[in-house]
């Protein structure tokens, strides 16, 4: 039951993101897949695929040590493409 509410959520979340960001410039792109990889994905995911893990090997130690290190690298993925976001340049045509 848990784990399919995770899944919704995580699912509903990419769907929003991707109806924003699409037919945006890159930069507003990186932004928002930067967002919701940081407060979506990161723990939803982590937290799905550890339980899952933890079930199939029978320890609760495993799933918390998968959880510590999906956490801080889906994390830092969402914050460099969040970065990315923020310090990129738009590439526009200027016509003055």
């Amino acid at each position: 039951m848990a784990i399919g509410i995770a899944l919704t959520v995580l699912v509903l979340g990419l769907m929003f993101a991707s109806g924003l960001s699409q037919g945006k410039l890159a930069k507003r792109k990186y932004i928002v897949w930067g967002t919701t990889i940081i407060l979506i994905i990161t723990p939803f995911f982590s937290w799905v695929v550890s339980i899952l893990f933890g079930i199939n090997q029978g320890d609760g130690f495993a799933a918390v040590g998968l959880m510590m290190l999906l956490l801080p690298l889906f994390f830092l993925i969402g914050v460099v493409t969040l970065l990315i976001g923020i310090f990129k340049k738009d590439n526009m045509n200027k016509s003055i």
